[in-house]
């Protein structure tokens, strides 16, 4: 009965190698489309963005009966323009209103960038796991020809425990990183978007409004 459970253990973990190669090598592609994502996102969207924030909020203040030309020309991100657009569409409504239009497009604003990293996040997590899986399944067999004398076997399998561990590796570093700049790029984004949402609320609607 042991015996037969054994059996089965290793036939079934022996299986698992082709679909655990076949995860490896998807991480690794997308590790690699996400570096080129970042890229086009560092010298596309990024790169446009050239707001002066605390400028920005000065000009709002000043001239608060022109916000629409002040937003259209601030050098925002397209999706910010068009948060804040929304805002400003709505002035005249209860403060109490406003201030839930604007929690609703902050909070999709930050459900849009948890999706994004949400991504790199589970290849970083995934990575380790099946790189270690890797490398364990192959060495059953190479310990069995260790057994048997034979040494192109053992050495077959310890070259694939090694290479599933560096792709299992390597692919999780990368999107680690990628993950940590954006998160940075994203933090700044929310915090300039809260930023300028207060300064337009107090302007619309300020705290005695109803």
């Amino acid at each position: 009965m042991d015996l037969s459970l054994a059996t089965i253990l290793h036939t079934a973990g022996q299986g698992l190698r082709t679909p655990c190669l076949l995860i490896l090598l998807l991480l690794i592609l997308i590790s690699v489309w996400q570096i080129g994502d970042l890229l086009v996102e560092a010298f596309t969207e990024r790169r446009r963005l050239k707001a002066d924030i605390p400028a920005l909020l000065r000009k709002i203040h000043s001239e608060h009966d022109s916000l629409e030309d002040l937003i259209e020309n601030s050098g925002l991100l397209k999706r910010q323009k068009q948060d804040l657009l929304q805002m400003v569409s709505v002035a005249g409504m209860p403060r109490a209103s406003m201030i839930a239009l604007a929690q609703r497009l902050l909070a999709s604003e930050e459900q849009r960038y948890d999706k994004t990293t949400g991504i790199t996040d589970m290849v970083a997590k995934l990575g380790p796991m099946f790189g270690l899986m890797g490398t364990l399944i192959p060495l059953g067999p190479g310990i069995v020809a260790l057994g048997q004398g034979d040494t192109a076997s053992l050495a077959a399998s310890l070259g694939l425990a090694f290479d599933t561990t560096i792709a299992g590796l390597i692919s999780a570093a990368v999107c680690v990183v990628i993950s940590h700049i954006r998160r940075k790029w994203y933090e700044d984004y929310m915090v300039s978007m809260e930023s300028i949402m207060d300064c337009i609320l107090e302007e619309v609607a300020p705290d005695g409004q109803k």
